[in-house]
């Protein structure tokens, strides 16, 4: 079962076809008890078009198992838990980052940054 903050890849939906590519798992134990898909959060190589204020760039890209610096984007979908490949972890400080990216781009009152 993944874990919040690992890195995947997966059939990730996209705005032409669907593509093999690395996500982050970002839908918690609790919502994976109860369901049996996973919502993942897009990453991406193309870093110098991740400028939006919901956007993350990793700083410990290759810690997570990933081969080039890499940038997290607020687009999310759902897939099913088997349809993934675990490849590795974000680090403490990049999984912070990407939930405070989160927090920007949801319209969740708690989790809203001041």
């Amino acid at each position: 079962m993944p874990d919040p903050g690992d890195v995947v890849i997966a059939d990730f939906p996209g705005a032409i076809g669907i593509k093999g590519r690395p996500a982050v798992v970002i839908s918690t134990t609790l919502y994976h008890t109860h369901r049996p898909d996973v919502i993942l959060g897009l990453l991406t190589t193309q870093i110098k078009r991740a400028t939006a204020p919901t956007d993350y760039v990793l700083l410990d890209w290759a810690e997570a198992g990933l081969r080039r610096p890499t940038a997290f984007r607020s687009y999310l979908a759902t897939i099913d838990r088997i349809g993934s490949v675990h490849v590795g972890r974000l680090t403490e400080r990049d999984w912070l980052g990407v939930q405070a990216a989160l927090a920007r781009a949801l319209a969740i009152p708690s989790l809203q940054n001041p």
